[in-house]
């Protein structure tokens, strides 16, 4: 889950919406970009904020589980593992304990279509930083004792996480394998354990040629930076590492749903049954896509939200319904089909159908009806306000998220600064149109989770 870290420039921002003045037009909050490649095709952003004397550096590499080979799922995160088992100068674990060692924290994680890593340091060590994360794109040690040591790594964190934890999986992992279609959204992505011990030494070094590359990722420096001695180490580093072509994307579209789906999941550690629905979701950058970040405002998002009044208010069918539009991060970090997902637990004298009734009650009167003002006005306001908290999330790692994917999504990392008027020009006409269409039952796959055994279930479903 995300922390949020708010300041004075979160309360900043609050009161120009909640202050006792009401403008006519809330004053827009404005992100520096300044956006640049290297000749190898690194692209870089740069983002200062001297607010407080850190610098968060976050490399992007522009693959994730979505394109990861066939018969190797969970690849991709497999290899997330590896880029901290060492590089040209820095030995196993040496990456980690020289950021911990000058004051820093760092991470990395694996995504439907990128894989990131990222540091938080005092911002007079960026330049150690950037050397290190240099010295791993250029020559990360790629040998089977890393790769042995991490498959075992890797197929404990998915016993931990998903084989041997009630619930395992549900929604997040689950939903895209019931309803998407094309492969390559709809595989285990986490990792079949048979695949991530299939995986070769060949299959590692192929991986890392093709993707780990300047042209294939994306830069993002942000915080107290000095823009000009920044560029400097950037060019200095990073520079000298050959470019490589990635191969091309394959096709990634999904057809347009239209019967609805539905599965079970059995889970015998499960307490309590529980039900997620989940409906594809417009292209990205689409009116619609705007539309469907309010509808989600309006429908599942905050204790006044349609679903939660209905389904926990009105009916005490579940004590909490959450979801959201990519469940993996954000409405924003992700370039490809994706999916809406809610769900929620409910007791065992409550059935699904119910459930699944009294949303289709919910959801048809954003469908046949033209949303209010007031109601759309404070879907804006929740939407800013949670898109500021993305921005600041985590001393600059937010903002960094986002601009890193805007640049290797779209190639223009200053998108960061025209979402809020974007999602201005949604009208309650374009809403209603965007609910017509994708928030129709035949576009829906409805996922439930059984308590009972499996051994006395039946095995068909």
């Amino acid at each position: 889950m995300k922390t949020c870290i708010p300041g004075v420039l979160m309360t900043a921002l609050l009161f120009s919406v909640f202050g006792s003045a009401q403008p006519k037009e809330p004053s827009t909050f404005h992100v520096p970009v300044e956006y640049y490649k290297l000749p190898n095709g690194l692209r870089v952003v740069l983002s200062p904020d001297h607010t407080a004397p850190t610098v968060t550096v976050a490399v992007y590499y522009h693959i994730g589980f979505r394109i990861e080979p066939e018969n190797r799922t969970g690849f991709a995160h497999l290899f997330e593992h590896m880029m901290f088992q060492g590089s040209e100068n820095l030995g196993k674990m040496e990456f980690i304990k020289l950021v911990q060692r000058n004051g820093g924290v760092l991470n990395g994680s694996t995504r439907f279509d990128f894989t990131n890593y990222f540091e938080i340091v005092p911002s007079n060590k960026l330049e150690t930083v950037l050397w290190a994360e240099a010295d791993r794109m250029r020559g990360l040690a790629v040998n089977q004792d890393n790769l042995t040591n991490q498959q075992g790594v890797v197929t404990n964190e998915v016993k931990v996480n998903v084989l041997n934890r009630p619930y395992g999986g549900f929604p997040w992992l689950d939903m895209p394998q019931y309803a998407n279609t094309n492969w390559y959204n709809a595989h285990n992505f986490y990792g079949d354990l048979h695949d991530i011990e299939a995986a070769t030494l060949e299959d590692v070094q192929t991986f890392f040629k093709q993707y780990y590359a300047p042209d294939n990722a994306a830069l993002a420096i942000v915080g107290d930076l000095n823009a000009t001695q920044a560029k400097a180490f950037v060019l200095k580093y990073f520079g000298p590492i050959a470019s490589s072509k990635p191969p091309s994307l394959p096709d990634i579209s999904e057809p347009r749903q239209d019967k609805e789906k539905k599965a079970t999941k059995l889970d015998p550690q499960a307490k309590r049954p529980a039900l997620a629905f989940a409906y594809h979701v417009p292209q990205r950058n689409t009116p619609e896509y705007y539309a469907l970040g309010l509808l989600d405002q309006v429908l599942v998002q905050g204790d006044d939200s349609l679903l939660r009044q209905e389904l926990v208010t009105k009916r005490g069918y579940t004590a909490e319904v959450e979801g959201g539009i990519n469940l993996l991060g954000n409405m924003y970090d992700y370039d490809g089909p994706m999916l809406w997902i809610v769900d929620l637990y409910y007791d065992q004298n409550i059935s699904p159908e119910q459930i699944v009734q009294a949303t289709d009650s919910v959801i048809d009167g954003v469908r046949n009806n033209l949303l209010d003002q007031p109601t759309l006005d404070r879907a804006l306001v929740k939407l800013r306000s949670s898109l500021y908290g993305e921005i600041e999330n985590f001393y600059g790692f937010g903002r960094a998220d986002l601009l890193a994917s805007f640049a290797l999504f779209d190639d223009d990392p200053a998108r960061i600064n025209t979402l809020e008027a974007q999602f201005r020009k949604v009208t309650p006409e374009t809403i209603q149109k965007t609910a017509q269409e994708y928030l129709r039952p035949t576009n829906r796959t409805v996922l439930t989770v059984e308590t009972k055994p499996a051994s006395t279930a039946n095995q068909g479903q």
